[in-house]
């Protein structure tokens, strides 16, 4: 009796923002994501199945390019004296990836990126595990390490997803972006139970 498989679905985008849905088996997908067809720009998903850094390393890397840079973002253990035992994400996942789209669509206008890869998940992710993981390639580092800098700012910004910080205890609050109150230094935290 051989290791059991995972199969998931994975959304990669073409640059006319057709979606390709696969269903990957999960221990292959590494080995093929670096063969997609050369028009598939973007790979995009929200979901409680988050890609690794690898995963989307691999579909950015080309050899036209000089750079890929990455961004993870990861759950810490505190917030303002609390204890955080984790971080729970909701999102509705068609707005999500479709916004997660346009973000890079004014990426490649801004930088000179080759391929982009944003995903971000859905559902708890505890302390020391990635909620989001950014990668694109550009033939010189800049544009790359800019690119990736734009895309964490605005992602916050726009896409729809919605982030409850879990604390020792069992308090949580609903937590609001600092990038959706335009930039001002605060964050609006609502407690469990108050609304």
């Amino acid at each position: 009796q051989g290791p059991s498989k995972t199969f998931v679905t994975t959304t990669i985008m073409n640059a006319d923002g057709q979606q390709n849905q696969k269903d990957d088996d999960s221990s292959a997908f590494k080995s093929r994501t670096p063969n997609v067809a050369k028009e598939n720009k973007f790979f995009i998903k929200v979901s409680e199945d988050l890609p690794s850094l690898q995963d989307c390393s691999d579909f950015v890397n080309d050899p036209s390019c000089g750079a890929i840079s990455t961004f993870v973002g990861t759950t810490r253990d505190n917030f303002q004296g609390k204890r955080v035992t984790k971080l729970s994400y909701e999102g509705y996942v068609p707005m999500a990836e479709k916004e997660l789209k346009k973000l890079c669509d004014e990426a490649c206008e801004k930088y000179k990126v080759h391929k982009i890869a944003a995903v971000h998940i859905l559902g708890d992710c505890f302390v020391g595990n990635a909620s989001v993981i950014l990668a694109c390639s550009s033939p010189h580092r800049r544009d790359a390490l800019h690119c990736v800098e734009f895309l964490i700012d605005t992602l916050k910004a726009r896409v729809p997803i919605w982030k409850r910080e879990c604390y020792e205890g069992d308090d949580a609050v609903w937590k609001e972006n600092v990038e959706w109150k335009e930039g001002r230094q605060e964050r609006v935290m609502v407690k469990e139970g108050t609304q």
